[in-house]
């Protein structure tokens, strides 16, 4: 009813007060801070998600009835001038739209323009310097210089119109696109100067025997063009990518005394490889253990090489990948072995390095297979040939096929760097999601796969991963993660990536978000019901692009679990977890009536709870509550059957859960 429409009625003053009382009360349960108590109809309201259900992505999370996704296909060839650190470039995109939008422009991603000088990218991060000194310049490049575009489309071949804008090129189209399949052509030439290691991600690191150059983010990358957002065309400035799906024929041109590893296969071998080295390829090929393609007193032996002047051409096929990154360089080491996957498929680890990184990277290739069988047995199936592990600078970054690491690295940390970078070939390189907007779907499943794989291989060897990407301090994770659901600054997980600093990038994305899906596998749902979900998420969004939305309606879906309250909890907001016993006693103080226990939550997240009973004969019981026990209650109280004395009451007593204050966990009062 409103007022306003009835001015000639007496509104009695009880009511106005009663209104104005009612609205001061929702205020300030609004105003409520982050850790005030539980609240049960706040925990299990309905959660509204960010993209509502449709056609297109249906309300169990999966691509529905009228799912499109638009394609690109590269043909790529790159020259590298060692003298002065270019890469110059040619790159033949074939764009298809299979939207239902006409589209009379495209968005090209120009990632080398992050080292311009001018590049927002450098506006974003405070300046680096050692303390008590003067802040350094941050060095720079001319990020991608372009040389020529032209558009070719119903068959003819025109200069294009193109407007750059930071790391983004829009690319006029004089006749629309056609939705559902139509296609375009665009032809690129351009040229870069390849950064130093302070490149990060992509670099020329120096080495005794020669530079290696560790190429990524080498070609101008289509944007994608989604149901989500149409273009999504946001800046670089430091977060990871957003790419289309495609098949990549690729050629690198170096000098003669170089190797190269890439994404996909080598399709050219019998022109660049030595008959001693596809001889030994091949033995790997068939070998569970090591074999060294090209070994240490090899490296400034020009016998390694077919040719000893000019260059050469390597040429590398992909199928089915949203991009491809290589390292090349005169100082490389190089190992393989086989790797045995599901339905008696094999693929082949690879690891190249300089002689430096011989001594410590003598097991890579062995991490390397062990990290990719774990992976394709337990979750989903390696798709591509080779999976290289490459030995530079130490950028810590992964590619679809070949990942980049550091020759320093050795022992646990070499494999714990290792299967987390080859864990990326499932998220986002299989599944993929927006690493730009939602980096823990990447960072934090991943991380999560990684836990695994540390507690399998070679019989628990590495295991449990404890390093700087989950409880970096060697402890109980649940207890580590503590701290970051107690600061009141720390970002959620939903939280856009770009907007993550640098302090909260590994606490949030990578722990927080794997912790929340070890919760899930193993409080929560348990292993019984979340693996097969996770395992199917992993198949029906492989080379698609799941939103958080997707991922939160597939697993509720497909586990059978209403699991808004963990959501909203745990990836909406940093609610912590306090559950505790607030009182017991037998049932009118008769043992043979029963225990009556009452419990409470100091903070806004509860969760599944072992209670465990522990007997004066020293044997004890161990029985499950549910988070439905606080659905009508904040302070449930429950009666057990007992037969004979209880010495003590404990919650959570595998200390398996986030409990924020552990001492209101046991009891022994009145009984």
């Amino acid at each position: 009813m409103n007022l306003r429409h009835y001015r000639g009625l007496r509104v009695p003053v009880l009511l106005l007060s009663s209104i104005a009382c009612a609205a001061t009360a929702q205020a300030a349960e609004t105003a409520k801070p982050q850790d005030a108590g539980f609240n049960p109809l706040e925990f299990f309201a309905p959660l509204q998600l960010p993209a509502p259900a449709n056609a297109i992505r249906d309300g169990g999370g999966k691509p529905g009835a009228l799912f499109w996704q638009n394609r690109a296909d590269y043909d790529l060839h790159a020259t590298i001038d060692p003298a002065s650190h270019t890469l110059t470039g040619q790159e033949t995109i074939t764009y298809t739209n299979h939207s239902p939008d006409a589209l009379d422009v495209l968005w090209v991603q120009l990632d080398q323009n992050i080292y311009r000088d001018d590049a927002r990218a450098k506006f974003v991060r405070a300046p680096w310097r050692r303390p008590g000194q003067p802040v350094t310049p941050t060095p720079s490049t001319q990020g991608f210089e372009i040389a020529s575009i032209e558009l070719e489309q119903g068959g003819k071949r025109t200069k294009a119109d193109y407007l750059v804008d930071d790391t983004r090129m829009r690319v006029d189209l004089p006749t629309a696109l056609a939705a559902k399949d139509g296609t375009v052509k665009l032809h690129i030439n351009y040229r870069y100067t390849v950064p130093g290691t302070w490149g990060g991600r992509t670099a020329v690191t120096p080495t005794k025997n020669g530079d290696i150059y560790e190429i990524a983010q080498w070609y101008p990358r289509m944007a994608v063009y989604d149901d989500v957002r149409g273009w999504d065309t946001q800046p670089y400035l430091g977060s990871e990518f957003y790419l289309e799906y495609g098949d990549f024929d690729y050629a690198v041109t170096v000098p003669w005394d170089y190797i190269v590893a890439g994404s996909g296969a080598l399709t050219n071998g019998d022109e660049v490889l030595t008959a001693t080295q596809r001889a030994r390829l091949k033995q790997a090929d068939g070998s569970d253990k090591t074999v060294m393609i090209r070994t240490p007193a090899e490296v400034t032996d020009p016998a390694s090489r077919p040719k000893t002047s000019g260059t050469q051409t390597w040429r590398f096929h992909m199928d089915h990948t949203r991009d491809v990154a290589f390292a090349a360089s005169p100082a490389f080491v190089w190992d393989a072995a086989r790797i045995d996957l599901p339905q008696g498929k094999h693929a082949l680890a690879m690891s190249v390095y300089p002689v430096e990184g011989a001594s410590n990277w003598v097991r890579s290739t062995e991490y390397v297979k062990g990290a990719i069988e774990h992976f394709s047995n337990k979750w989903y199936s390696y798709p591509w040939p080779v999976a290289v592990n490459l030995g530079g600078h130490g950028a810590g970054m992964e590619y679809p096929g070949i990942v980049f690491d550091g020759y320093d690295d050795k022992d646990d940390k070499l494999f714990w760097i290792t299967a987390h970078e080859l864990g990326h070939g499932w998220f986002p390189m299989i599944v993929g999601s927006n690493e730009r907007r939602h980096a823990f779907m990447d960072e934090g499943f991943n991380t999560f796969i990684d836990v695994y794989a540390s507690d399998e291989f070679n019989h628990g060897e590495y295991g449990p991963k404890r390093d700087g990407e989950y409880a970096p301090k060697g402890g109980n994770p649940v207890d580590e993660i503590l701290p970051v659901l107690a600061d009141h600054d720390a970002p959620t997980l939903m939280d856009l990536a770009d907007a993550t600093s640098e302090k909260y990038r590994h606490p949030v994305t990578y722990f927080k978000g794997a912790l929340g899906l070890v919760l899930l596998r193993e409080q929560i749902l348990g292993p019984a019901r979340f693996d097969p979900a996770f395992r199917k998420y992993i198949a029906t969004w492989a080379y698609k692009h799941p939103t958080p939305s997707d991922f939160f309606r597939f697993m509720e879906s497909e586990s059978g679990e209403d699991l808004s309250w963990w959501w909203r909890g745990w990836y909406f907001n940093n609610w912590q977890l306090d559950m505790g016993i607030q009182a017991a006693h037998y049932v009118d103080g008769d043992v043979a009536k029963g225990v009556a226990v009452t419990l409470e939550s100091e903070q806004k997240l509860v969760m599944p709870v072992i209670l465990r009973i522990d007997y004066t004969d020293g044997t004890h019981e161990d029985r499950r509550i549910p988070v439905e026990t606080w659905i009508q209650r904040s302070a449930p109280e429950l009666t057990f059957p007992t037969t004979k004395p209880i010495a003590r009451l404990e919650l959570d007593p595998d200390h398996a859960l986030p409990d924020a204050d552990r001492g209101n966990n046991t009891s022994s009062l009145g009984i």
